[in-house]
């Protein structure tokens, strides 16, 4: 008989990133660790008009070996090919044989907070240029922002449950925690989870330098990302892709599997408040973490390390302190905070995912990464978020944080597996 819903455990066993500050989990965490920063000035297109000129780019990426031909990695976006190339790397670190499971429990949850941005801006210059006779008949099939989570089960013919989650910045975290859910439910036994982004674009650029919204420190690239520093500006956009493979526990002992962690809890609110700005005092992401504790069936003691979602925006930080305050009371000065956002940038809808990689190395490895730039602490932010240098400390249990424009929140619960 099969168990229950309730009673069947999801555990993390393959990690596939690419991130500024490094093409795999291992250099990235090391980095991390190291205080490094992938941020630099803008290299794939001329920015010089923009107030924003920085950005953490992947630069000298090459997805050809992920792909069935090279044809096939040309007809599809950049982000599409940052979702497969991270998905096959989370592959190869799982060491799981697809031609010894059932590929109709298998599934991909891939979502993308934009989609195909440049395949967007290529085709209306050709559009504008040359005329509409001249689109790609690709077009559409590559900057629709499903086609890495679709592209990615064609090839590797995966059958199981298939869905692209688009909510801004908390794409990856809800793409994770729908996989997990769907895992717990016996809808698949195996997920391939997590999120894609590549807006480095100059209508990606434009777009949120006219909102105000990211850091104009350009001269300053390191330094340019700085949360809960009194002196931050605005966030600074990355570029990347994460995708975790998810494992029904029994299965995934059953095949001697590696284990990083356990999944062990998934929160999802609205704070139904505004199109871009938290709503006060956190109220959203507090009821979100508390969901994710509830489901994870532990207490707010149990958590060591929070890694934030800590964009380095005036307003998101100061709520996203304050909901850590109301849901963890007293043992909030306890905990270790950080964000990894001033090393990488802000990867928008993939960055849930490279961060819940990184929590999956924490509790390997027992040490925390660091805030880096955090000089001169913002008042309204006064716990502890593990400024400029890495912490070897004791973690058994992380909460994840991602929250995203139109009021979407989504937080993982990870902890250390006991069999």
């Amino acid at each position: 008989m099969a168990s229950h819903p309730n009673e069947r455990r999801v555990v993390i066993t393959g990690l596939g990133v690419l991130s500024p500050l490094g093409l795999d989990h291992e250099t990235l965490f090391n980095n991390l660790l190291a205080g490094k920063c992938g941020i630099e000035r803008i290299t794939h297109f001329d920015a010089s008009a923009f107030d924003t000129q920085i950005a953490g780019e992947i630069r000298d990426f090459d997805p050809s070996a992920s792909f069935p031909s090279p044809k096939e990695a040309r007809r599809s976006d950049r982000y599409a090919q940052f979702g497969i190339v991270a998905g096959h790397k989370a592959l190869m670190d799982s060491g799981l044989d697809l031609d010894k499971v059932n590929r109709d429990e298998v599934g991909v949850f891939i979502g993308s907070g934009i989609g195909g941005l440049h395949t967007t801006e290529e085709q209306h210059k050709v559009l504008l240029n040359r005329g509409p006779d001249r689109l790609s008949p690709f077009m559409i099939p590559m900057l629709i922002l499903n086609m890495a989570s679709g592209l990615f089960s064609m090839y590797y013919k995966l059958r199981g449950p298939n869905v692209a989650t688009c909510s801004a910045c908390a794409t990856a975290n809800h793409a994770i925690g729908e996989a997990w859910r769907t895992i717990k439910m016996g809808d698949a036994t195996i997920m391939f989870a997590g999120g894609t982004e590549a807006t480095i674009t100059t209508l990606g650029i434009g777009g949120f330098c006219a909102m105000k919204a990211m850091s104009t420190r350009n001269d300053e690239p390191h330094r340019s990302s700085r949360p809960f520093d009194v002196d931050r500006d605005g966030f600074v956009m990355g570029e990347g892709a994460g995708v975790l493979v998810l494992e029904e526990l029994e299965h995934a002992k059953a095949r001697g599997a590696r284990i990083y962690c356990e999944l062990a809890g998934y929160g999802n609110t609205a704070d139904a408040n505004h199109m871009t700005a938290p709503a006060p005092h956190g109220e959203g992401a507090g009821r979100c973490m508390r969901m994710a504790l509830k489901n994870a069936r532990m207490n707010p003691t149990d958590i060591h390390y929070i890694n934030a979602h800590g964009t380095s925006t005036p307003q998101g930080d100061v709520a996203e302190t304050e909901a850590i305050k109301h849901v963890f009371g007293d043992h909030a000065k306890k905990l270790a905070v950080s964000s990894t956002k001033g090393a990488t940038g802000h990867m928008l809808g993939a960055a849930g995912a490279v961060e819940l990689a990184i929590c999956a190395k924490v509790i390997e490895k027992q040490v925390v990464p660091p805030t880096i730039n955090l000089d001169k602490p913002d008042p309204q932010c006064d716990l502890d978020y593990v400024p400029h240098t890495a912490r070897e400390m004791r973690v058994t249990a992380i909460v994840n944080n991602s929250f995203g424009f139109g009021g979407h929140n989504a937080t993982t619960l990870v902890k250390k597996f006991e069999g």
